[in-house]
């Protein structure tokens, strides 16, 4: 009857759902202070805007947000609703080098004249070229608006505003996920995909918990698991 009980046990813990043990993210984020100083139509402006940068897994690469919290240019006349388009660039450094294109959608509403312009969220997909820890900073921002265009560029060498732990091309293959996490199961296989060979109860917790490759359903596992337990030695 025991063992009954502790086969039964096992088996409602693994029907319940496979157990996923999920790494930290390694990646650190921030809100950096950017002094933007800008060329304009009209002369020289600037501005120090608080930038963040947030990365979402997106197929091979990463889908990169950059947000801006304060206007960092003005216009000297008003801008109608749709006249002013943004893009920046985000300078990638660390373990893999390049620039991150990144734009966004016109402005929704009229913004007045000599107003500080606000910025909509930016966004662009990077693909690590390398693996390791990637910097994400904030680099060269460009607005066009009425046929001008404008240019601002940090000046206050701003450190990064996202890192993250990447995986490239011909990177490790042991369920990393890119982002510094690495998803797995407890009661994970041996090599070639066989069962860990474990005791009645430990083969139990691994059949439910093997990432879903191995699922027991309805009352024939039930039925499969007991009368397991019960046949006769010999």
């Amino acid at each position: 009857m025991p063992n009954r009980k502790r086969t039964t046990l096992a088996l409602a813990a693994a029907l319940a759902g496979p157990v996923v043990v999920v790494g930290a993210p390694a990646a650190h984020a921030e809100v950096v202070d950017v002094n933007y100083q800008c060329v304009t139509p009209i002369g020289p402006k600037g501005a120090v805007s608080p930038i963040d940068i947030k990365s979402v897994r997106s197929g091979g690469g990463h889908k990169l947000t950059m947000s801006f919290q304060k206007g960092v240019s003005s216009s000297p006349v008003e801008l109608g609703k749709g006249a002013m388009n943004p893009s920046a660039v985000i300078e990638v450094g660390g373990a893999d080098k390049g620039k991150v294109q990144v734009s966004g959608p016109a402005n929704t509403e009229a913004i007045p004249a000599n107003t500080p312009i606000r910025i909509s969220d930016l966004s662009g997909t990077y693909t690590p070229k390398k693996s390791g820890k990637v910097t994400f900073t904030a680099g060269v921002l460009t607005i066009k608006a009425l046929g001008t265009t404008t240019t601002c560029t940090p000046r206050n060498n701003p450190g990064p505003s996202l890192e993250l732990d990447v995986v490239g091309p011909g990177g490790p293959s042991d369920g990393s996920t890119g982002d510094g996490s690495k998803g797995g199961t407890s009661g994970g296989s041996s090599a070639g995909g066989e069962l860990p060979r474990t005791g009645p109860l430990d083969s139990a917790a691994a059949l439910g918990t093997l990432g879903g490759t191995v699922l027991l359903t309805g009352a024939a596992g039930v039925l499969w698991l007991t009368r397991r337990r019960q046949r006769p030695a010999g």
